[in-house]
């Protein structure tokens, strides 16, 4: 009986080696990133974003919890912008506030997640008119502490946050060609 647990412990112990081992390999920082072409000048696209009440039309996130708490607070809309949410668990709960609005091109947002994980990452939109329609796009990059890297071992972050972000901007670009 001894030898059993011996073994399920040296097997367990390697396992977790592979993993941390693998974990460690993965880079630092991450980056997810995608983009959409939205037939709508920027300034209307920019407005869509900049004044977070106005999210609840778009956010591939507002629809996943009937319940959730919203908070506002800060300026009503740009630089100094505050949104905090706290819902189930599809939706966690978290800190957003936009740090740079620059009109119609760029915004820039600091974000706190509290729950399920803890993460600070920095959301950053921009559009770039084409011709008659307008690129935007809409990027989240931070630090990957061993935890997360450890969740990149078994899922890919790029693919779930970047399908999100795919249904976000596909809202965005419904909402803004109205």
């Amino acid at each position: 009986m001894f030898e059993i647990i011996l073994f399920i412990a040296v097997v367990l112990a390697i396992a977790i080696a592979i993993v941390l081992i693998l974990a460690m390999a993965k880079p630092d920082r991450f980056r997810v990133e995608r983009a959409a072409a939205i037939e709508a000048p920027p300034e209307k696209i920019f407005a869509l974003i900049d004044d977070f009440h106005q999210w609840r039309s778009w956010s591939p996130w507002e629809d996943r919890d009937p319940a959730m708490k919203r908070i506002y607070e800060g300026a009503e809309r740009g630089k100094g912008a505050v949104y905090a949410w706290d819902g189930n668990k599809n939706v966690g709960a978290g800190r957003m506030e936009i740090l740079t609005a620059a009109a119609p091109s760029t915004i820039v947002i600091k974000l706190d997640f509290i729950r399920p994980f803890e993460g600070h990452n920095t959301a950053e939109f921009t559009m770039q008119p084409q011709g008659g329609a307008t690129n935007v796009i809409w990027a989240m990059h931070g630090p990957a502490p061993l935890m997360h890297k450890v969740m990149q071992v078994f899922m890919n972050m790029d693919r779930m946050i970047g399908k999100d972000f795919e249904t976000g901007l596909a809202n965005l670009k419904t909402a803004a060609e109205r």
